[in-house]
Parts: structure tokens; sequence; C-alpha cells
């Protein structure tokens, strides 16, 4: 078989409305469309029109074009708070559904003993999770992982060094002792940062609902970067360098109650620039992503994210008081 091409309503784990997906062998493509949602006195219209993914070995990329066009004006807020909006957090959440989407279709294509469907969605998947990977690594800061790739980088240095001298050729021997070095040197820069990063004291948690500071909209939290992990351009635009922390501080992925802007979607917030929403700013709010991000709201009003997106961000549950469990399993943090 040259190819699958899977086509169908297919639910997600916590319940969003029908979707396509198409998936070929050797190009990922996958299109989503998400049926018109009706809420109250709006109706939302969203489609991502490609997700596509070449491998050569080497390298991959991927793009995800996203349009979406709402029926409605906005409230007549200023477009500086369009400032903030982020393409690349948008294309970082859709993303990270269609990861859960092709992890919730092999495990059907296993229940239903397809086999083979469930090996090819597999290889796409591992690209989904690769290019996944080279996006975090390609965010300003260090992570963990990039901290774990410089010491194995260094223990096969030492290797080759190590045969170099066993085989008498300390030309090159003397080249890698240089190496080995340097080596060292940004080792334990990235390893120092990697831990900070790690214990980095976030404001704000995933699901919770807050408040821009400056613009005045409601928003809900549903990522997380230690620093501005923005492109210099973005930086540029939104002014970062004039916010009193700059890009050194938490910035927060910010889903944006389209109520009150339904241009804007998701922003990416710098910490200082955000409140915790009041009880009466508790309400009702409207999104598109959040019924595919959250499970539903805890007794205070806020949004309980899914496993997944905890898992993402390496989040602990956090529980209102008088809140039951939720069917992910978790313990109480």
């Amino acid at each position: 078989m040259q190819g699958i091409s899977i086509c169908g309503s297919v639910a997600s784990p916590h319940g969003a409305n029908c979707r396509r997906a198409c998936v070929a062998r050797n190009n990922l493509r996958l299109t989503c469309e998400l049926n018109p949602v009706s809420h109250g006195s709006y109706s939302w219209h969203c489609r991502v029109h490609k997700l596509h993914v070449k491998t050569d070995g080497r390298r991959m990329g991927a793009t995800v074009r996203t349009n979406a066009r709402w029926l409605f004006g906005g409230d007549g807020r200023s477009s500086d708070a369009r400032l903030e909006r982020s393409e690349s957090a948008n294309e970082d959440i859709l993303i990270f559904y269609f990861q859960m989407d092709l992890q919730t279709r092999i495990q059907y294509a296993l229940n239903i003993e397809q086999f083979d469907v469930a090996k090819q969605l597999r290889e796409k998947l591992t690209e989904i999770e690769t290019e996944i990977i080279r996006q975090r690594e390609a965010k300003r800061g260090s992570s963990k992982t990039e901290a774990q790739d410089k010491a194995l980088n260094l223990l096969r240095v030492r290797a080759d060094l190590q045969n170099a001298i066993d085989g008498e050729n300390y030309a090159l021997a003397a080249s890698l002792r240089d190496e080995i070095a340097k080596l060292e040197a940004e080792s334990l820069a990235v390893s120092a940062k990697a831990l900070a990063y790690q214990n980095v004291k976030y404001a704000f948690r995933l699901g919770q609902k807050v408040r821009h500071k400056v613009h005045g909209y409601r928003g809900v939290i549903c990522g997380m970067d230690p620093v501005c992990c923005e492109s210099k351009s973005w930086m540029e635009t939104a002014n970062v360098e004039k916010l009193s922390n700059g890009p050194n501080q938490p910035f927060y992925q910010v889903l944006v109650d389209v109520y009150v802007d339904p241009e804007l979607l998701v922003a990416y917030v710098a910490e200082e620039n955000l409140s915790a929403a009041e009880e009466s700013e508790k309400g009702r709010f409207d999104h598109p992503y959040i019924e595919f991000l959250f499970y539903g709201e805890d007794t205070a009003g806020d949004f309980i994210p899914i496993k997944q997106l905890r898992e993402k961000y390496d989040q602990p549950r956090y529980e209102a008081s008088d809140d039951e469990n939720d069917d992910d399993g978790d313990t109480n943090s």
C-alpha cells in the first residue's frame, strides 16, 4: 500500500465536535475542520488549512496555517491588544491537538485490530513529535533536554579523544581536547540555565482565568514559558523591551474571550501584565479551544486542564477546595 487516507468523524478525547483528518504516508497532511459552533448570539468557523510535514532523514519542516472568521465584531477595544497576538502560540496549540488526535486514532485502530493502519499512524505521530521537539529546542532559553544533549555530545567527543590517543593521532587529539574544553563550558552554562528554568515560579497556573492589566480583556492560561520565547521581530512589535522585566520573565499563552476580542484568539502575555480574575469576572467564557484543552470548570470557576496539557508543561494538578477528582486518575497536588 502506497499510502493511507483516513477521513471521517472522530470525537476528541473530551467531546470536541466532529472534524476531518487526512494522513498520507510520505508527506503528512492533516486537514482539520471544526463544524460551525453556535453559542448564544454568535457562531464561529475555523479551518486549519494544512499541517504539512516533509522529512529527508535529517530535518523536517512544518507549517500550520489557520483561518478564523468571526461573524460578529468586537467590543470596540483598542487594537493595541492585538500586538500580543501570537501565531506561533496558536500553531503550538494546534499541533498539540493533532498529536492527541493521532494518538486517539492509533488506539481506535488497535481496538478494531487494524494493525497496519496503526503502524502507519504511529509513523506520522513520530514525525509530529519530532517536529514538536525541534520547535521546543528552537525556543529561546535552555531546557532539560538541551542540557542532556550537551552532556551526551561531550561523552561522544571524549570517546573520540581516547580513540585518537590509542591510535597515536596526536594532532587530532589536541583538536579534540580544545573541543572538549569548549563543550564543558557550554554544558555547564546550559545546565545552570536549565536548572534555573526548571525551578521558575509561575504566578499563574494552567486553566486559571486572568485579566490583562493594560487592555482589560479576560483570558485563560493554556501554556507557559520561563522567558519570552517569541522571535525578535515579535518582541519588537509587542514592545517587550518597554516592560519592567523585559523578556526575562514568565510569558503565558492566553486564550482570549471571543466576546471581548474575536480577532485576538491567542495572545502571548508577560506575567507582569496579568492579574488573577476576580470572582465577579469568572462568568461565562467562550473560546473554540476550550473543549479539547480542559475538562470543564472547577468549583472556583477556573478551568481544569487535561492531563496531557499538564504533562506538556510539567505542571502539577491544582485542585480548588471541595473539587472532586476528575477522571485522569491523578492525586491532588
